[in-house]
């Protein structure tokens, strides 16, 4: 990890927690190698991760973009803050979100999840590691300065109750071994450096047996098609979302991180005056939930979407929605959206 406001208290407690558990934490010299060290330890055998914010999260782009390619399982949580650049340290915002799917070159898929409470913030950083090792991509736990420091009362479940999924390891003896040959899922068994597997990782195109490849249109191709579509094929598996009052609304409110809070607040105020208004809350940003937003779409007059940035994910609402009328509420400058101010723009 590297420290970076808002995101600190992560790697504070993670240096404190992590060894009386049997786990390390490292602190590098900047967010650059943090990635780096992330995607060494993955392939080491263990469960890895950084936690940064958006400067931070720049830096660590063109590691990511490796981890997409090598398809490293591993997590980054993003505590999102008011930018470009240095931007507000202290403030909020939710201005990362298209970062996190297009901030490295080139194409491939990754996983994003947009927790709204503590209690996700828990439960959402195990789905992210089941997600991260079943699909061997990097996932993003984009939160936000006001989820970052929020203190809410949580539930932690005993520990054999919390449903963990691991990579696939080797089914091949070593010599046999392919580490980028992937069966029907297409996603390929994971050797731990080691172990007696020896096998290239590289950022450049390679083969199933990991071995550079640049010279081959037809292996870039069908690479870059698998690390794209080993995700896009099972979106219904990846995605998920919360539906609150849409069986007969009129208006639907799409909205994810803290601003889903006042969001339904708002929800809550129109049922009561009367207003048909719903709520659908995006838990998974990325890949994008594109059947739940068209479903509403088509039985709602009007979409809004409030983000506490200068209108980025509304464009993805737009594109699922088709014909439907999306409205975009943007927020800058340290300022959470009220519920008054969401019911008001989703009745006009």
């Amino acid at each position: 990890g590297y420290p970076i406001t808002p995101a600190t208290e992560i790697a504070e407690h993670m240096s404190r927690r992590a060894p009386e558990i049997g786990g390390v934490y490292l602190q590098m010299e900047d967010e650059i190698a943090s990635m780096a060290a992330v995607i060494g330890a993955s392939y080491a055998g263990v469960k890895s991760m950084t936690a940064t914010s958006g400067p931070g999260f720049s830096l660590m782009q063109e590691n990511i973009g490796l981890a997409a390619m090598t398809e490293t399982p591993c997590v980054v949580v993003d505590v999102m803050r008011a930018g470009p650049s240095t931007g507000q340290p202290t403030k909020t915002g939710q201005q990362d979100v298209m970062q996190a799917k297009w901030g490295s070159h080139g194409d491939y898929e990754i996983i994003a999840l947009a927790p709204s409470s503590v209690q996700e913030m828990f439960d959402l950083t195990i789905e992210a590691f089941n997600l991260s090792e079943k699909y061997r991509c990097p996932t993003f736990l984009m939160t936000d300065e006001i989820i970052g420091h929020l203190m809410e009362r949580l539930a932690i479940p005993e520990p054999e109750k919390i449903r963990l999924v691991d990579r696939k390891r080797p089914s091949a003896r070593p010599s046999e071994y392919l580490p980028f040959q992937a069966g029907e899922d297409l996603v390929p068994e994971m050797a731990t450096f080691g172990e007696g597997y020896g096998f290239y990782a590289t950022g450049l195109t390679h083969d199933e047996t990991g071995h550079p490849r640049t010279d081959s249109t037809e292996h870039h191709a069908a690479l870059v098609q698998r690390i794209c579509e080993k995700i896009r094929k099972n979106v219904k598996d990846i995605t998920k979302v919360e539906r609150v009052f849409l069986d007969d609304a009129d208006v639907c409110i799409v909205a994810y991180g803290s601003v889903a809070r006042s969001a339904l607040a708002a929800v809550v105020e129109g049922r009561e005056r009367g207003i048909k208004v719903g709520l659908l809350r995006l838990v998974t940003i990325w890949p994008f939930p594109d059947e739940a937003v068209e479903q509403v779409a088509s039985q709602v007059s009007k979409i809004l979407v409030p983000e506490m940035n200068y209108g980025q994910l509304v464009r993805e609402v737009e594109r699922s929605a088709g014909r439907g009328k999306v409205a975009s509420l943007p927020k800058l400058g340290d300022a959470l959206h009220t519920p008054e101010e969401i019911l008001a723009q989703a009745v006009n």
